[in-house]
């Protein structure tokens, strides 16, 4: 009998990738992409990508969503709060497993590990402790499709923006960052791959600089993502 796992799901590369792994392995049942969304924006809290577009992708990958809604600016109880309400409701429909596509970060991980501590949830990282730069060559090489929609400008250029990962993308990339951006250089949306009913069709909307919370300073780029099939116009 599969497993049933909750899949902990961003929308960009390495979740989708960790996703492929585990449909590819035939010992798991993907119950539900476990999203965070931020309630001011009705877009994904750390990708900025709006809701709408999000179920597209739920749509094709033939998956349902588990929403968590946070406000902006959330601080760490609530948040905290929030999860653990999802946690729950992961419990109660009889599921023990949640997958996570973190990669080296250490601290991460153990965050991941301690909150699920007496839960009866399980993490699950199938990706953990590869080399980014394999990953993102088998990202591209199995044939998933992804853009840049987020840059952290503290750390690369914001050129990058807007950007499809490709093997140019790869070369191009700054030697002295991580490729698969694991240190939050940037954030990506996937729109096709081998686990993809259908390719979403998207255009490119205004680019915006958002400040650091922390700090107040101008740092991170968004482009927002717009359906090519219709979808919201608002800001």
């Amino acid at each position: 009998m599969k497993k049933k796992i909750v899949v902990s799901f961003s929308g960009g590369k390495d979740s989708v990738l960790a996703l492929h792994r585990l449909q590819k392995s035939g010992e798991w049942e993907i119950d539900s992409l476990l999203t965070t969304l931020t309630e001011d924006y009705d877009r994904t809290t750390m990708h900025g990508v709006r809701n709408h577009m999000l179920e597209e992708q739920a749509k094709a990958l033939g998956i349902p969503l588990r929403k968590v809604w946070i406000p902006r600016d959330c601080v760490n109880e609530v948040y905290q709060q929030r999860m653990e309400e999802a946690v729950d409701g992961i419990i109660d429909d009889e599921i023990s497993y949640i997958m996570f596509g973190d990669i080296f970060l250490e601290d991460v991980k153990t965050y991941r590990e301690k909150m699920l501590e007496g839960t009866g949830l399980t993490p699950v990282f199938p990706i953990w402790g590869e080399d980014s730069k394999e990953l993102i060559h088998e990202f591209v090489d199995s044939g998933f499709k992804t853009v840049v929609c987020c840059v952290d400008t503290h750390q690369i250029d914001s050129s990058y923006i807007g950007r499809v990962i490709d093997e140019q993308f790869i070369l191009d990339y700054p030697k002295e960052y991580d490729v698969c951006g694991e240190n939050g250089e940037f954030h990506t949306f996937v729109f096709n791959g081998p686990n993809f009913s259908f390719p979403i069709a998207y255009q490119l909307g205004a680019f915006r600089l958002a400040k650091d919370m922390y700090t107040g300073k101008d740092r991170f780029y968004y482009v927002d993502l717009l359906s090519n099939n219709g979808g919201e116009s608002k800001p």
